[in-house]
């Protein structure tokens, strides 16, 4: 016989209210598969499970809503599930670093008797992960022509176009009526002088009324995005036509061809590991597949740019605007930057890799969607 327990039993464990767990199951989230004998509700194992699910998602600032979608997708099994949770719980604590940092240095400035600026002490409290990563963006983070041509191209004859999670706008269109989306503070304050007009707000709940823009574009951030799904439907919402380039990281040879991961940062592979598959982004809102290939030369300092420049990943300003260094931690980081320095000057890198010499252009899993 499978055990039970009883709702009063679940309600102690989990740290929530026999009411929260009876609202659960009047709207459908979580029902308990079966009763006690004198009619209460009894919890089965998949029920605790499925509750798990759902008590982490709505710990981490997920409506009801937006979890139902979540715990009932066909494609996602519970360790999926997991790795997608910790994921998230890797980019809050990310953010709760940033924000702990920002904090320590108002005692010392008050003890010099400077006043932290009003604007600047609730600023600390929205801290993202873009605003630790942000301040490096300008040295390293540089529109690649090669790329934005195929971007722009996939746009089409669109005249209006929303650029979400737009940062400091380097893949913006100088030929359209682009409007911006971007939550970061840091990465707003760095748009150049005569950009387009940029927007507070998020990716999951665009403030704009149905089919307002030709076309909707997000380049290289959706992986910074709470929930991708939701925010690809936002975007298929408010726009005729969607360009989203991003990556397939759930194709395993990317992670045996690109040696840095490989060698040198396997722990990349579980901080990818939940997230939704390129193919079921795809399938949200209809769009084709296209690969892109990473020339040699690439301008944009995104994680695999210096695929053939190994070492452009010693230098501290490179790996700071990229996301991936923050969240591996700074033990692996310079584990992963020793090794390859050493690898650099015994010529022991070169011997794994020196076919990439000849290579113009490399397949390193990143995918424009067009729908």
């Amino acid at each position: 016989m499978e055990e039970h327990l009883t709702v009063g039993r679940v309600a102690e464990l989990a740290c929530v209210s026999v009411r929260t767990l009876h609202h659960y199951d009047e709207i459908g989230l979580v029902r308990p598969s079966a009763r006690t004998v004198a009619g209460y509700r009894a919890y089965a194992a998949g029920d605790v499970e499925r509750l798990r699910e759902v008590l982490a998602y709505r710990r981490l600032g997920f409506g009801l809503r937006e979890i139902a979608d979540l715990v009932d997708d066909p494609d996602t099994d519970a360790v999926a599930h997991l790795r997608r949770l910790r994921a998230l719980l890797l980019e809050q604590r990310d953010r709760a670093v940033a924000t702990v940092a920002a904090i320590d240095t108002e005692p010392e400035a008050r003890a010099m008797g400077i006043r932290t600026p009003s604007e600047d002490q609730l600023k600390v409290f929205g801290a993202q992960l873009y605003d630790t990563i942000g301040s490096a963006y300008p040295a390293t983070r540089r529109t690649e022509p090669r790329i934005a041509a195929r971007v722009w191209e996939a746009l089409g004859d669109a005249r209006t176009v929303l650029n979400v999670g737009a940062g400091t706008g380097s893949y913006e269109p100088p030929d359209r009526d682009v409007t911006a989306v971007e939550p970061s503070a840091v990465m707003r304050a760095q748009r150049p002088e005569g950009a387009a007009p940029c927007v507070a707000a998020e990716a999951e709940s665009l403030p704009f009324a149905d089919r307002s823009f030709d076309a909707a574009m997000a380049f290289s951030t959706i992986h910074h995005w709470r929930d991708p799904i939701a925010g690809l439907r936002e975007m298929r919402r408010v726009a005729r036509r969607v360009v989203v380039f991003t990556h397939d990281a759930h194709d395993t040879a990317w992670r045996d061809r690109f040696w840095l991961i490989r060698d040198y940062l396997p722990e990349v592979t579980g901080l990818v590991a939940g997230r939704p598959s390129v193919q079921r982004l795809a399938g949200t809102i209809g769009a084709r597949l296209e690969p892109v290939l990473i020339p040699w030369d690439c301008a944009d300092g995104f994680f695999e740019a210096y695929w053939r420049r190994p070492e452009a990943y010693l230098d501290e300003h490179v790996r700071r605007a990229v996301s991936l260094w923050t969240r591996v931690g700074p033990e692996a980081e310079q584990r992963a930057v020793d090794r390859l320095r050493d690898d650099l000057a015994s010529g022991r890198w070169s011997e794994r890799n020196g076919d990439l010499t000849d290579l113009d252009a490399a397949e390193l899993g990143l995918r424009l969607l067009v729908a």
